[in-house]
C-alpha cells in the first residue's frame, strides 16, 4: 500500500483529499503546516506527497525544497492557487514532479497520483550500464556518474536522462518523454518537461564544470517543434545548454 502525505491547511479541501485517496486504497497521513509536514517526514517514509503551496507557517516552495532532501526519491505534487507561470516554474525547480491548480478534479489528481505511483515502480529504459563520454547511467543502482563521482539527480530527472539514452543519438518527440517519463493519460502543460530538461542540463553542467580539467558529458539538444536529442558525442562544459 502506497504512503501518502497530504499537505493542506483549508480543512474543508484536507478532509476531501483523505477520504478520497483513503478510498482508492492508500495510506494517508495529513497535515496542515509545513512544520508538520517535515516532522511527518522525519518521522516516515512516504511514495507521495500532495503539497499545497499556501501554508500558514512556511511556504510551500521551501517546504518543497527540504522535503526532498529529506526524502529524495519521494514524488511530490504541488497543489496551488497560484496560476503564474513564474510560480509555477519556481515549484518545479524546487524539487517537485508536477502541478496541479486549485479549483482541481478530484478524477484528475487520482489519475496523477496513479501514474506517478505506476511509474516509480516501473523497469527502467536502459537496462544495461550506458556509457558516453565521461558520464556513465547505471540503471539497476539508479546512479548517474560523471567521471566516477555521483551526480545526485531527482527522480524524473533521471528518468529523463535514461530515456534520452535509450535511444541515444536519435530524436525524442516531446509527446514521447510524456508518454513514458510521466504518463500517456497526461491531463497538464508539457511546461514541466522544459523545466525538468533545464535542470537536468545544470545538474550535467556543474558536475563537470566542478572537475579539473573539466568532464566531457553529452548535451541534451532542443529539437523545435518536436523534442530532444541526447548526442552521443561528449562536449565542453560551455557547449552543453543546446536550448
Amino acid at each position: 500500500m502506497a504512503e501518502l502525505l497530504v499537505v493542506e491547511d483549508e480543512e474543508k479541501i484536507g478532509q476531501l483529499l483523505v477520504s478520497a485517496l483513503s478510498a482508492n486504497g492508500y495510506s494517508v497521513v495529513w497535515r496542515q503546516d509545513g512544520a508538520g509536514a517535515l516532522s511527518a517526514a522525519r518521522s516516515g517514509s512516504f511514495d507521495l506527497v500532495l503539497l499545497d503551496l499556501g501554508l500558514p507557517d512556511v511556504d510551500g516552495i521551501e517546504v518543497c525544497r527540504m522535503l526532498k532532501r529529506q526524502q529524495p526519491g519521494c514524488i511530490v505534487v504541488v497543489l496551488t492557487a497560484r496560476r503564474d507561470e513564474m510560480d509555477v516554474i519556481e515549484g518545479l525547480e524546487s524539487g517537485a514532479d508536477d502541478y496541479l491548480t486549485k479549483p482541481f478534479r478530484m478524477t484528475e489528481l487520482l489519475a496523477r497520483v496513479r501514474a506517478h505511483l505506476r511509474r516509480a515502480s516501473a523497469g527502467d529504459f536502459v537496462q544495461e550500464v550506458f556509457t558516453t563520454g565521461e558520464l556513465t547511467l547505471d540503471p539497476a543502482a539508479r546512479r548517474c556518474l560523471v567521471r566516477d563521482q555521483e551526480v545526485a539527480l531527482r527522480p524524473k530527472e533521471f528518468d529523463l536522462l535514461a530515456r534520452l539514452a535509450s535511444e541515444a543519438g536519435r530524436a525524442v518527440s516531446r509527446e514521447a518523454l510524456m508518454d513514458d517519463v510521466w504518463d500517456r493519460n497526461w491531463f497538464g502543460s508539457t511546461k514541466t518537461l522544459d523545466v525538468h530538461i533545464a535542470a537536468l542540463r545544470r545538474r550535467l553542467a556543474d558536475a563537470a564544470d566542478g572537475m579539473e580539467p573539466p568532464a566531457l558529458v553529452p548535451a541534451i539538444t532542443t529539437l523545435r517543434s518536436h523534442g530532444y536529442r541526447l548526442e552521443l558525442e561528449s562536449r565542453a562544459v560551455g557547449e552543453l545548454d543546446q536550448g
